[in-house]
């Protein structure tokens, strides 16, 4: 949802940035590679210490690039297979280190093992969302079905979790998990069923 409504906007939003990073010579793959390794320094350096606000704060500030580097291969005319494959697996690593970094977080200091679990939980079902449609695409097929994005599941726990580190209740977080890790399970059903239904066509 969050993917069709905010990527316009953003685009305008971050415009400006593309161009300057364009004529300092810098390449969209770069801001790809450093956007990943932010987000997963944010992620893996606060989030295990219970640090969620400025855990949050770092993830947010690289979690962009991901925008940005869209743009800029646009307007270079970089666009490709290759920049697209880039850009799609290093957002499985990041998405892999927020929720990872809520595991390590729950399962030691934290010590909360329903979270810790909930938390592993999105991010296996996460990927495997991701997993569905690729796999989809690489026979051929389409699943971009679905009521999670990634889009959609990333600002949920990110804004969840910076406001948890700001003193809301815990439980927030607990049903926001929750919530999450249920609509990725409905999410990769669609998916198989969307893509069942194509291969029951095509037989």
């Amino acid at each position: 949802m969050l993917n069709r409504f905010a990527r316009a906007f953003f685009t305008r939003v971050f415009t400006p940035v593309a161009k300057l990073f364009l004529k300092l010579g810098i390449s969209p793959d770069i801001v790809t590679i450093v956007g990943t390794l932010g987000v997963c320094f944010g992620a893996l350096a606060f989030y295990p210490r219970g640090e969620f606000f400025i855990g949050t704060i770092v993830i947010t500030a690289f979690v962009f690039s991901d925008t940005i580097d869209g743009v800029m291969a646009r307007m270079s005319g970089r666009s490709g297979r290759w920049g697209a494959y880039l850009d799609s697996t290093l957002d499985r690593m990041g998405d892999a280190a927020i929720f990872g970094g809520l595991v390590l977080w729950y399962s030691g200091t934290g010590d909360d093992n329903l979270m810790a679990g909930l938390a592993l939980a999105c991010l296996i079902l996460g990927s495997v969302v991701s997993y569905a449609r690729a796999r989809a695409e690489g026979l051929g097929m389409r699943a971009d079905v679905g009521i999670a994005e990634r889009a959609d599941r990333l600002v949920a726990t990110l804004v969840t979790t910076g406001l948890v580190g700001l003193g809301l209740p815990e439980v927030v977080l607990t049903i926001v998990l929750a919530l999450l890790a249920l609509a990725s399970l409905i999410t990769i059903v669609q998916r198989m069923w969307a893509v069942r239904v194509q291969a029951i066509s095509q037989a």
